[in-house]
């Protein structure tokens, strides 16, 4: 696992040597923000529900602008061949980036605790839950994650990577909302392929193994797909 943490730390650190990070993370608190806020008083009750809520299909349209260059770039300027004549492994190589994005993930979410801290002084809020459901938010990143880089092993192109991406994310999102589109024999499947229907659970509080095990099998496909792409190119 070293030459799988130097990759991360050296992936990591790109994300912040250029403005694409800071652009990004500005964006994500500007939207929850308002649309957090724009309707958390009219509610009148002090929890992170409403904003929960959103992050399935945000994160769905974030997640694969912070990973479509972790491939894409490396094909397009060459590099990628220099780094294979390093003494690395094809499975160093994902699982770096892949923490990577997970790690940035991770902070683009940070700032938004200080939505939870604002309430907890104008009301009380359950910090078991809400910890639990920024555990769930993670893991639903990490899948998106995940996802990504298969996106961005495909191609070139970053915007195609990036597009390719989105469209799978955004499908998992609001997979569970499109219920009326299918037969009524397939609905138990669809309803268990919906990233959405999964981390509503997590969110309530519900630790269920099998929400686990979907966000970790969804992450798993995506890099073994990544895997087998990079193998054949």
């Amino acid at each position: 696992m070293r030459q799988a943490l130097l990759i991360f730390n050296k992936e990591f650190k790109d994300y912040f040597t250029s403005p694409i990070a800071y652009i990004v993370i500005a964006i994500f608190m500007a939207v929850t923000g308002w649309l957090f806020f724009s309707t958390f008083f009219i509610f009148d009750q002090a929890d992170l529900r409403r904003f929960f809520t959103l992050l399935p299909l945000l994160l769905a349209l974030v997640v694969p602008i912070i990973t479509m260059r972790l491939f894409s770039e490396e094909l397009n300027v060459g590099s990628y061949e220099l780094l294979l004549t390093l003494p690395v492994t094809f499975r160093d190589i994902i699982i770096g980036k892949f923490l990577a994005a997970v790690a940035f993930v991770a902070a683009i979410l940070l700032p938004s605790l200080s939505y939870p801290i604002f309430i907890s002084f104008i009301g009380d809020i359950d910090w078991g839950r809400t910890i639990g459901s920024y555990f769930g938010a993670l893991l639903l990143g990490a899948a998106y994650a995940g996802i990504g880089l298969f996106a961005s092993s495909l191609t070139r192109n970053q915007i195609i990577a990036c597009i390719v991406a989105m469209v799978i994310c955004v499908a998992l999102a609001i997979m569970d909302q499109m219920l009326f589109f299918f037969p009524q024999t397939i609905l138990d499947v669809i309803t268990y392929l919906s990233a959405n229907a999964h981390f509503t659970n997590v969110a309530k509080g519900i630790l269920d193994s099998r929400d686990l095990l979907y966000f970790l099998s969804v992450a798993f496909l995506g890099l073994y797909a990544t895997h087998v792409v990079m193998e054949e190119k």
